[in-house]
C-alpha cells in the first residue's frame, strides 16, 4: 500500500473508492469530488490513480492514493486497516465497492485461478471493506456504502457462471446488510449497471461488436452509469438499474420461467464470445 498522497483536510467528508483507476470507478471518484467530497483512490494501478488524483486537487479535493490488489489478502488487509484504523487519518465518511472483473466462456473450460480471483475481488474484498467500516458509520448515524453489483445480479450467467453468481451476492447482500442497519442514518445502496462501454471487456475478453437487437441498444457509458448509481445514493434508493432496458429486464425475469431466463442468459452471452 502507498502511502498518502496528501493529508486530507477535516470539513468535508471523505469517500473512499475501489477500482478508480477506470470506467464506473472513476466517474463515481469525480462525482463524488464535484459533490464536495474528499477522496481516497484505490486500485492496483498506482500512476493511474495519481493522474485523477492530480485532476482532482484541481478541482478543489484533497485526495490519497491507495495502491493495493484487492484480489490479494494483503492488499485486502491494508484497505481494510485505512477504514477501521485510520491512524490518525480522517475516517471515511463513504464507501464505494466498485472493483470488480468477470471471465467469459464455459466454466469448465476456464482456468480455476480466475474463478476463484473473481470471488476474492467481486465478494471478499467487498465484504472485509465493509465490514471495517460499517460499525463507526453505524455508531456515528452518517454516511453510507455504495456496492456495485450488475444487470447479472438478477438472473444466472451461463457463460459468465462465476461472475453472475459474484454479483448476485452482491446484491442479496448489500439489500440484506441495508435492512439490518435501516433507521440508523446509513445508506447501503446497489448499483446494478448492465452492459457499459469500460476497460472491463477488455480483461473479460469480451467481444463488444457481436450483440444484435435489444442488447446492443443497451450499451451505455460509464459517466451515465456513475451519475444514476451516485444520484440514487444520494435518494437512499435500495437498489439502481440504470436505463429504460435495463429496468425492463431486471423487472421482466422476477415473472419469467427460469429455464427461460438461463436460455435467453445463455444467448446473449454467447455473442461475446
Amino acid at each position: 500500500m502507498s502511502e498518502p498522497s496528501a493529508p486530507v483536510r477535516s470539513g468535508r467528508p471523505l469517500a473512499l473508492v475501489t477500482g478508480a483507476s477506470g470506467g464506473i470507478g472513476e466517474e463515481l471518484a469525480r462525482l463524488a469530488a464535484r459533490d464536495g467530497h474528499d477522496l481516497v483512490l484505490v486500485a492496483r494501478r498506482a500512476e493511474r490513480l495519481e493522474e485523477l488524483a492530480a485532476e482532482l486537487r484541481r478541482d478543489g479535493a484533497e485526495v490519497e492514493v491507495v495502491a493495493a490488489d484487492l484480489e490479494s489478502d494483503a492488499g485486502q488487509a491494508a484497505v481494510e486497516a485505512r477504514l477501521a484504523e485510520p491512524g490518525g487519518r480522517r475516517p471515511v465518511d463513504v464507501l464505494v465497492n466498485n472493483a470488480g472483473f468477470g471471465t467469459v466462456g464455459r466454466f469448465v473450460d476456464l482456468p480455476v485461478e480466475g474463478e476463484l480471483a473473481q470471488i476474492a475481488l467481486n465478494v471478499s474484498a467487498l465484504v472485509r471493506l465493509t465490514r471495517a467500516v460499517l460499525p463507526r458509520l453505524v455508531d456515528a448515524g452518517r454516511g453510507g456504502v455504495l456496492n456495485v453489483a450488475s444487470l447479472a445480479s438478477f438472473e444466472p450467467g451461463p457463460g459468465m457462471a462465476t461472475y453472475s453468481a459474484t454479483k448476485a451476492f452482491v446484491l442479496s447482500f448489500t439489500e440484506a446488510v441495508r435492512e439490518e442497519v435501516v433507521g440508523s442514518g446509513v445508506r447501503v445502496c446497489a448499483l446494478c449497471p448492465g452492459f457499459t462501454h469500460t476497460g472491463f471487456q477488455e480483461r473479460a475478453g469480451v467481444r463488444t461488436d457481436g450483440l444484435a437487437g435489444l442488447a446492443a441498444l443497451a450499451w451505455q457509458d460509464a459517466p451515465e452509469v456513475a451519475r444514476a448509481g451516485w444520484e440514487g445514493f444520494a435518494a437512499d434508493r435500495a437498489v439502481t438499474v440504470p436505463g429504460s432496458l435495463n429496468k425492463a429486464a431486471a423487472f421482466s425475469v422476477r415473472f419469467a420461467p427460469r429455464s427461460a431466463v438461463r436460455k435467453l442468459s445463455a444467448r446473449v452471452v454467447r455473442q461475446l464470445h
